[in-house]
């Protein structure tokens, strides 16, 4: 996937399964999503709505195909994104990890 590659790392000892960062490189550029809380978060910057909102856009289409949807947040240059599976009890599973990935390729 272009050059996608994705690392588990444990950020909090003794609590590997509930804490953890996803991280990806995609052209140079470091991409975080942090496991918290029964979710994957992650808050993008834009420079500016018509750029934040054109993104949201995207991963619409792509959440809409993989009939998977985020729950999210827009304030102006800024998107932030939690994703979980409601149908499995509110907690990150594999359709997270795969729409995670998705977003990041939308970058």
């Amino acid at each position: 996937m272009r050059g996608l590659i994705f690392l588990r790392m444990a950020v909090m000892a003794g609590h590997p399964a509930r804490h953890c960062t996803f991280i990806s490189h995609f052209k140079n550029r470091s991409i975080m999503w942090n496991e918290a809380d029964n979710s994957l978060y992650r808050k993008f910057s834009f420079k500016d709505f018509s750029e934040a909102f054109a993104f949201m856009t995207r991963v619409a289409l792509e959440a809409e195909k993989m009939n998977h949807h985020p729950t999210w947040k827009n304030t102006w240059n800024t998107v932030e994104v939690w994703l979980n599976t409601h149908d499995a009890g509110d907690v990150v599973t594999d359709k997270d990890r795969k729409l995670a990935k998705a977003i990041d390729a939308l970058l």
